[in-house]
């Protein structure tokens, strides 16, 4: 192998480019167990992070620092729980009602009020209402932009990609990813971007970025 030769990590949950020159520790962050699947629920087994869209759960950061490794990790299959959904109760007298309960609050599912709820935006008890024909008066400050150096290492949030850049040498071929959204159902998974859809989650981990464009370090939305 050339030497400095760039090289693709393979941990799950990094996947980021490094060469054998420049792996120091602690350098790659990456999840150590294989993901649970329950009730609509995606969860990382090592560290709990968790989330019901799927796009978002991969997106969740590592709990586990070390070296890169062009090794492939040995993962246990993904389990899928086979419960049916357990029917929503009717909620008793001292249950709280959906707006307090914390776990629709939260998005997660609950056995008193059925499945994910809605979001409820809850107003501070000291807030005030502005009249209709005032309310153009006030103004929302603009967002503060956040000012990166060009030649500061960043890592690309975008699906499937997970590089590392500078601002200096992104343009709109730089990155390789899949625009989405993921596809998880009946036990397959895949992306609809590209319409490619497995059966088991490290085939999917392994299915090559389908779009060319820019890198992207902000969060994913």
């Amino acid at each position: 192998m050339e030497k400095g030769a760039k090289l693709r990590c393979q941990r799950i949950g990094c996947e980021a480019m490094f060469t054998e020159d420049d792996n120091p520790e602690g350098s790659c962050t990456y999840h150590d167990s294989a993901p649970i699947f329950h009730d609509g629920m995606k969860e990382w087994s090592c560290c709990k992070q968790r989330s019901h869209d799927f796009s978002l759960f991969l997106a969740l950061p590592g709990c586990k620092s070390g070296k890169h490794t062009t090794e492939k990790p040995v993962i246990t299959k993904a389990v899928v729980s086979t419960k049916k959904p357990v029917p929503a109760a009717t909620p008793s007298n001292n249950a709280p009602s959906k707006v307090d309960c914390s776990r629709c609050r939260q998005g997660f599912f609950c056995s008193d009020h059925g499945s994910q709820a809605r979001e409820v935006n809850l107003k501070p008890c000291n807030a005030v209402d502005v009249p209709a024909e005032r309310s153009a008066d006030v103004q929302t400050p603009a967002p503060v932009k956040k000012i990166i150096d060009i030649n500061q290492p960043q890592t690309c949030r975008n699906k499937g990609c997970g590089k590392t850049f500078k601002e200096k040498d992104n343009h709109d071929t730089a990155c390789s990813y899949h625009p989405g959204p993921a596809v998880f159902h009946d036990r397959v998974r895949g992306w609809k971007c590209c319409d490619i859809h497995v059966k088991e989650f490290d085939e999917f981990m392994d299915i090559p970025p389908c779009t060319k464009g820019w890198h992207n370090a902000d969060p994913v939305s």
